[in-house]
């Protein structure tokens, strides 16, 4: 089939590259035209494992291309996917000022019928508005051009979204129209070859149900963040606990590690859509305004620990900090609690040496030349003279380091583990002043 990805971050450009794949012939637009050239050029503006490899496997194949050529993109797709970024207003509200935009600019150069895809996460009634936005920019040209408007929400995981897209759990399409869901079952057929994973619902209930799947992920760790709290108090693991009620199958394991808090582009922008569009309608969602605020308390966390530790006044104290991205296997920092601990301990007079295996670039663009913050190309260097250790982010090479090295570089063994990646018991036995989340029970 013939589609068109408008946006090539992570929604559009996973998109357009997974479906090429699959045979499809994609074009994936773009009006940044630095994007466009990193990815004619043989590589992609994300880090998004296995990501690279299909893009380069398919621009070979000549089954996907980019493009800034709104009038080629428009033209070449029976399917048309919105993909572009729906950032927070000042509100908190989703801004759909790109999709509309595209939907605009596909309305103003269609000239047979297209199924028009909102990809994005979109707030409830948006494929209304771009329904309106379409027929509007025809009714401008005197056009009679059929189409349709579908709702198809992303569940990708941000270091997994390749595998997500190739092998997923569920494909959502929101569709009133028989001719678009036949257009979809269509495409998605190589997905869903073993069992059929496609729920086709209403338009309003498939935005919907992007917007709760979301808010109930962030529920689960915010629940168990605020658990960990209590169990620190009264002096229980949160690891066992969360062992314990995980292996209740209501509940599962998924998202009930307790940490250093959530970010990223999904959870802390949905969240905040969603208790802003129930604002609208006069119903206050007290349970996610609480996981909300839940989730600002928790990223300072650490902060809180190394001040109890250290002081309230961290002059003169060196802290080394493992893990900016928000989470492991991208250098996505949006909303990274790194950046919030990093401003914290900067801003209480400590200097900071920070690491992360792919996001370094990013850190730099974000926090810049920063007085009293010195990025490290290795691990092992911000541990150099360092008072503590704080692991944030929990990638793989920082499971099982080397704790004799760790202990003989500190000026003292100090570690806050912020996503319980050690065991305090082996930590204790080792000679290191271990700090964990929620881990109250210490063996002795």
């Amino acid at each position: 089939m013939k589609v068109t990805a408008i946006g090539t971050g992570y929604v559009g450009l996973v998109t357009g590259a997974c479906l090429a794949e699959m045979g499809n012939h994609v074009v994936c637009l773009d009006v940044n035209e630095e994007k466009i050239r990193v990815l004619n050029a043989g590589e992609i503006p994300i880090h998004e494992p296995g990501l690279l490899e299909i893009v380069r496997r398919n621009v070979a194949a000549g089954r996907l291309q980019f493009t800034t050529d709104v009038d080629v993109a428009v033209s070449h797709g029976s399917i048309l996917f919105i993909g572009v970024g729906t950032p927070p207003d000042e509100d908190g509200s989703a801004d759909l000022q790109y999709v509309l935009a595209a939907a605009r600019s596909i309305g103003a150069r269609m000239t047979d019928y297209k199924v028009i895809v909102d990809k994005s996460t979109v707030p409830v009634g948006t494929a209304d508005k771009v329904r309106a936005a379409v027929a509007e920019e025809l009714a401008k040209r005197g056009a009679d051009v059929a189409f349709s408007v579908v709702s198809n929400p992303e569940f990708l995981k941000e270091g997994a979204a390749v595998e997500d897209f190739l092998k997923p759990d569920r494909i959502i399409v929101g569709s009133d129209d028989e001719q678009a869901t036949l257009f979809m079952r269509a495409l998605y057929a190589p997905f869903t070859r073993n069992h059929d994973r496609m729920i086709v619902m209403d338009l309003r209930s498939a935005e919907f149900t992007k917007y709760a799947a979301n808010a109930m992920l962030a529920t689960r760790i915010s629940f168990m963040n605020e658990m960990a709290l209590l169990a620190e108090k009264v002096g229980a693991d949160i690891e066992l606990v969360r062992r314990g009620i995980g292996s209740d199958p209501r509940i599962g394991y998924s998202f009930l590690y307790a940490g250093a808090g959530y970010g990223g582009s999904c959870f802390p922008k949905d969240v905040k859509a969603l208790v802003q569009a129930a604002q609208g309608e006069g119903i206050p969602l007290r349970v996610l305004t609480a996981v909300e605020e839940a989730n600002e308390r928790q990223k300072m966390l650490l902060v809180d620990k190394v001040v109890t530790r250290f002081g309230a006044d961290l002059s003169g104290r060196h802290f080394g900090i493992w893990g900016l991205a928000f989470k492991p296997n991208t250098d996505d920092m949006r909303e990274a609690p790194a950046l919030v601990i990093v401003r914290e301990l900067l801003a209480r007079g400590a200097t900071v040496a920070a690491y992360d295996p792919v996001a370094m670039t990013e850190a730099r663009r974000i926090l810049g030349e920063t007085q009293g913050l010195r990025f490290c190309e290795r691990a092992e260097q911000v541990l150099d003279g360092a008072d503590a250790l704080l692991l944030v982010t929990e990638w793989k090479e920082f499971k099982s380091p080397d704790f004799e090295a760790i202990k003989a570089k500190l000026k003292q063994p100090v570690v806050f583990d912020g996503r319980n990646q050690y065991e305090p018991g082996l930590m204790k036995a080792m000679g290191i002043e271990h700090y964990g989340i929620g881990r109250g029970l210490i063996p002795n």
